[in-house]
This record gives structure tokens, C-alpha cells and sequence, in this order.
């Protein structure tokens, strides 16, 4: 009984400075990493959260741009920084690709920690007017035509709208020839005029060529229909447990202590609360999840598992 009151008593004397190191953090500059380049939604999403953490924790909130290779640069920074939650790194869905289709620097489960899953995006798949169909049925039955062949355009290899594509083409059969571009920029006027099929890109890059008609509108790539377009049917409702989102997340370097990470990710969770920050983010088709760290780790493991299956029974090679 008296060893078990001192190994009690052992275990409260280490936590305790770990616990009120958590209540007085920040004690210095935070440093929001952004593994992309300046002007996207990565960036947008950081600027969101850098100007709410201020407010929060009244100390200096700095957003660094370290853009290269896939978000890697950026994510390799953070996982060699140190373990104090003051290195704080936006991510998004190549997180977990990217374990799939290249050698990293790191090891994603072990030098990183999951904060939280702040939000996903749908992901919408379009066509040009002039395709002969006006269905996702009637998309795959094309594809599956004798000599058929559909091209598909996204803003780049090993991104979540090429493997939405990938997996698609494993699971329907549908011939189907992934265009990479360098963004989707000018990706949209090659399928406007005809030149390419289909493109797969986030629901709220594509809805306002959709409704200017320029676009037609065929499927989103989730589980479910969104409610901001109810209308536009859901790849799920054709096949059982298919869901592919963009997934918008923030990590720290693995060894960060867990009362830290836990106090991180209520703060981010905290953000997700505030009326400003839902209405910015939902001005570029995000949806606030909010989930806890441990859930958050366990997706990325489970995201990493799902693609390198889809890479490898697909064939991709991407480097």
C-alpha cells in the first residue's frame, strides 16, 4: 500500500511542471508554419488561426512560408523542431499521401502529433457541357464504352482530387486518364472547350463555373450530399463507402508533451467556435470538424493505410 501512495505520489511530482508548463503556454513567439506558398487557402487558414491565437494567448503569433516538394519542406521543418507546441504546422490531405508515393525525411506517425482535424472540403466532379452524360452512371458507363477513354484534370499528381480519380477508376472500371496540371488554373479552360472530359477539384472552385453553365456538375467525390448544393448528388450513393474530402489539419513535433498538445487543440477548437471565424472559413468551402488529438492521429493513420492501398493497386507512380 505504501509503495503504491509512492509511485501515486512520483507520478503527480513529474506532471505537475508539465501540467503548469501547459496553463503558461506560450511563453514565447509561436511560429505557424505554411508548407506552401503564399495566396492559398493553406495560407488563408493559417492567417485565420495566427490572428485568434494572438488574441488568446496575448504573445507574438508568426506565419513562416516553406513551401517545396508536396508540403514536405514545410512538414520536415516541424518535425525536426523542438517539442514545445511552438512550432505549429498547417497541413492538408498530402499529409497523408504523401507516405504513399515518396521517401520522407520523417516518419509521419512518429515525429509529428495530430492537433485536430479543423475542417474538410468536398471535393466536386465536372464536366464539359458537351459530355454525353449528365450522371455519374452514365459517367462510368462512358468510360466503360469499348474504346472509350475519358480524360480527367487536376491540379496536380498525388493531390486528394487525382486519387478521388484513382479510386474511382478501381472501383467502377471506368477508363479514365489522369491530366496533372500545375494548379487548376488553367486546367478549367481546357475542359470549358471540350479538350479534356472531366476535371475533379474543391466544390467551391468549381460552383461558380458550374453556375455560370460552363461547367455541368455531376458528383461530389463524398460519403454524403453537401448541404451547400443538396441538389448535386453524392459518388457514395453509387458506391457503398466511398468518401474523398480535402482534409485541412495542424500537427506539432512528436515529442511535444501532451498537455501541451491538449491545450493547443482546445484553443483551435475554441476558434472553430467563433461565428468570424466559420463565416472566412466557410467563404472558402470549408466545414469546422474539431476533433481531439488521438482521433485526429488515428485518421492520419487510417489515411495513410487507404492510399498506399489505392496507389499500389493503381499503379501510380508519382516521383
Amino acid at each position: 500500500m505504501k509503495k503504491s501512495l509512492l509511485k501515486c505520489l512520483a507520478v503527480l511530482i513529474a506532471v505537475a511542471p508539465l501540467a503548469a508548463s501547459a496553463q503558461s503556454f506560450p511563453s514565447k513567439p509561436v511560429h505557424i508554419i505554411v508548407p506552401n506558398s503564399p495566396g492559398g487557402a493553406m495560407d488563408i487558414l493559417a492567417n485565420l488561426y495566427a490572428t485568434h491565437l494572438r488574441q488568446m494567448w496575448n504573445q507574438s503569433v508568426v506565419i513562416e512560408y516553406k513551401p517545396g516538394a508536396n508540403n514536405v519542406v514545410g512538414t520536415e521543418y516541424t518535425a525536426r523542431s523542438d517539442p514545445d507546441g511552438l512550432t505549429i504546422c498547417v497541413v492538408a490531405t498530402p499529409h497523408a499521401i504523401n507516405p504513399a508515393v515518396r521517401k520522407l525525411p520523417y516518419d509521419t506517425v512518429k515525429d509529428l502529433s495530430g492537433i485536430t482535424l479543423v475542417g474538410t472540403s468536398p471535393i466536386m466532379i465536372s464536366a464539359t457541357p458537351g459530355l454525353p452524360a449528365n450522371t455519374f452512371p452514365e459517367v462510368v458507363a462512358l468510360g466503360k464504352r469499348p474504346g472509350s477513354k475519358l480524360n480527367f484534370a487536376t491540379a496536380g499528381a498525388g493531390s486528394a482530387m487525382h486519387l478521388a480519380g484513382e479510386l474511382i477508376k478501381l472501383q467502377t472500371g471506368a477508363e479514365m486518364q489522369h491530366i496533372a496540371f500545375k494548379g487548376a488554373g488553367p486546367a478549367y479552360p481546357e475542359v470549358m472547350s471540350g479538350r479534356i472530359e472531366l476535371i475533379i477539384d474543391p466544390m467551391f472552385s468549381s460552383m461558380p463555373h458550374v453556375k455560370a453553365g460552363k461547367l455541368k456538375a455531376i458528383a461530389v467525390a463524398s460519403g454524403k450530399r453537401v448541404a451547400a448544393a443538396p441538389d448535386i448528388p453524392a459518388v457514395g450513393e453509387f458506391i457503398q463507402g466511398f468518401n474523398v474530402e480535402s482534409m485541412n489539419g495542424v500537427v506539432v513535433q512528436g515529442g511535444t508533451p501532451r498537455p501541451i498538445v491538449n491545450r493547443i487543440n482546445a484553443d483551435f477548437r475554441r476558434i472553430l467556435e467563433i461565428p468570424e471565424a466559420k463565416a472566412r472559413m466557410a467563404e472558402f468551402g470549408v466545414i469546422p470538424v474539431g476533433n481531439s488529438p488521438e482521433e485526429y492521429d488515428a485518421m492520419i493513420r487510417a489515411d495513410i493505410a487507404k492510399w498506399s492501398k489505392v496507389i499500389k493497386d493503381a499503379g501510380i507512380a508519382i516521383d
